[in-house]
């Protein structure tokens, strides 16, 4: 059974509302230096997976240091994703960054445990996410649903990129970016790293199996918080 809870993995992006119309089409190659960093930064986070998997499982806590660092590569990873790959949703160049930057259109974070199950860590991020496999699969393209260079971008062309594809191409003629199909967009991508952050043992809960379309999490703190009640109007003197 699903519900409407925030997930503790949030996932953010605001469409800029003057993108060049042709940008799009070099945005990969000025990546470049972003996919060569990121490359060895995925090496590191496979392997201090492991070591946080152990970790958990002797002591029930995810290191905070080793979660800090992955949820920044992670963050790096979709600030450049939503850059040169997966939205096209900006043309400011993504910052050599771990840490959360306000400034940039894109965000990812985790809220971090206190404690995990010992039992999951053995069986979540194969077993238990199977079914997400599959899907995120579907959205990425391929069977590219490891830690492979970019998370899962290396298996093929999968939905997002072709969702991706014909809003630059849109942008490209009528110099305008399809609204509904960036919201969509950003669904797919925000179940993606969802699945990501649980796989990467970061999180019991388990990922829904629903879309939150738009740019903006559901669980994003500035949106859940209730609004400011107005000033009562001060009565008129004469």
């Amino acid at each position: 059974m699903t519900t409407n809870r925030p997930y503790p993995a949030r996932l953010s992006g605001r469409l800029d509302p003057s993108l060049s119309r042709g940008l799009w089409l070099v945005k990969w190659l000025l990546a470049i230096p972003h996919f060569v960093i990121l490359l060895f930064l995925w090496i590191a986070v496979f392997v201090l997976t492991i070591v946080a998997g152990f970790a958990i499982l002797f002591t029930g806590r995810y290191p905070r240091g080793i979660f800090d660092f992955n949820v920044g590569v992670m963050r790096w990873s979709w600030r450049v994703s939503f850059y040169a790959i997966d939205a096209f949703g900006t043309d400011r160049y993504p910052p050599f960054s771990l840490k959360p930057d306000p400034t940039y259109p894109a965000d990812f974070t985790v809220d971090y445990p206190e404690h995990l199950s010992r039992g999951l860590v053995l069986v979540k991020w194969w077993l238990l996410a199977l079914p997400h496999y599959l899907i995120v699969a579907v959205f990425t393209g391929g069977m590219g649903v490891g830690w492979a260079n970019d998370s899962w971008e290396a298996g093929g062309f999968g939905l997002i990129a072709l969702l991706v594809l014909v809003a630059a191409v849109t942008l490209l003629f009528t110099g305008s970016y399809p609204r509904p199909l960036f919201d969509f967009a950003m669904g797919l991508n925000r179940w993606t790293y969802r699945v990501m952050a649980y796989t990467a043992l970061m999180t019991d809960e388990y990922p829904p199996f629903r879309l939150d379309n738009g740019g903006t999490d559901p669980g994003d703190p500035a949106r859940l918080s209730p609004p400011m009640p107005r000033p009562m109007p001060r009565p008129v003197t004469r």
